[in-house]
């Protein structure tokens, strides 16, 4: 479904963000991205829907490589939920989960706030099914909370119904309890549409219950790539340290990083 091909990154300063990563995630995948921060797991994400240029290597979606001749088709097909939740405070909820048809609808049509009925009916059912009441649809987005707030994000990534979804980081700002809830929605909603989810988190217990592959990125590259089973203790270590697994003892830093609460109260 997602394909990466020597996949290279390098900023203008000199910076190397991606080196050379190569992977094919199937269709249906929840894929996770672990890593130290800087290790390059935002900046791959970005690939899939064009926000991030590749100084060399591609990615292809189902075999199409995203470019500028493809990229209107393809962001169709592609939906981000982001950390920060990216909404417009001001808007409506309504309004911002309408928001997710823009890669398909007119910017007139969409500034105007003209939808079809069964745009409007579709919003709705996705704002139920994400567990907001109807009351919810005309306030404005940024008196919700945190977790409402991300849910309002799910709903308005699945109203073009995606092939792949994008979530970069999207409980590091939730509490344990609603980040269990918000990716459940995001697995549960995925599953339905045989949708491919790449998730990058800091998370490892989360990253360990929900994904059904973890790659470990450090410095850009892959150092992991594997099951939740085989994403051992040892290897967390190896992750976080930068060494190789087999050689690694099982230090204090390394087992804060496995054990620690993995959140930031909301």
């Amino acid at each position: 479904m997602i394909r990466f091909e020597s996949l290279q990154k390098v900023w203008p300063d000199g910076t190397r963000a991606i080196s050379d990563v190569s992977l094919d995630i199937p269709r249906g995948q929840f894929c996770v991205i672990l890593g130290p921060s800087g290790a390059g797991k935002s900046t791959l994400l970005r690939a899939v829907n064009g926000l991030m240029q590749p100084t060399a290597g591609r990615v292809l979606i189902d075999g199409t490589e995203f470019n500028t001749s493809t990229q209107k088709q393809l962001r169709q097909r592609v939906a981000m939920i982001h950390q920060h939740f990216n909404l417009t405070n001001r808007m409506s909820v309504a309004s911002n989960v309408l928001a997710g048809l823009l890669p398909a609808v007119s910017t007139v049509r969409a500034l105007s706030g003209w939808f079809k009925p069964a745009h409007r009916q579709k919003a709705c059912q996705l704002l139920d099914r994400v567990g907001l009441s109807p009351a919810h649809l005309r306030r404005r987005a940024g008196d919700l909370s945190g977790g409402q707030q991300q849910r309002v994000g799910i709903a308005r990534a699945f109203m073009l119904d995606p092939e792949v979804v994008l979530a970069d980081e999207p409980v590091a700002s939730l509490d344990p309890k609603i980040s269990r809830d918000i990716l459940t929605l995001i697995r549960d909603a995925a599953r339905e549409r045989n949708a491919t989810v790449l998730c990058s988190l800091h998370q490892i217990d989360l990253a360990r219950e929900f994904g059904d592959r973890i790659v470990g990125m450090r410095d850009g590259s892959v150092v992991f790539d594997g099951t939740p089973a085989e994403f051992t203790d040892e290897r967390v270590h190896a992750l976080y340290r930068g060494a190789h697994w087999e050689d690694t003892p099982a230090g204090e830093e390394a087992e804060a990083l496995v054990h620690e609460p993995q959140w930031v109260a909301a």
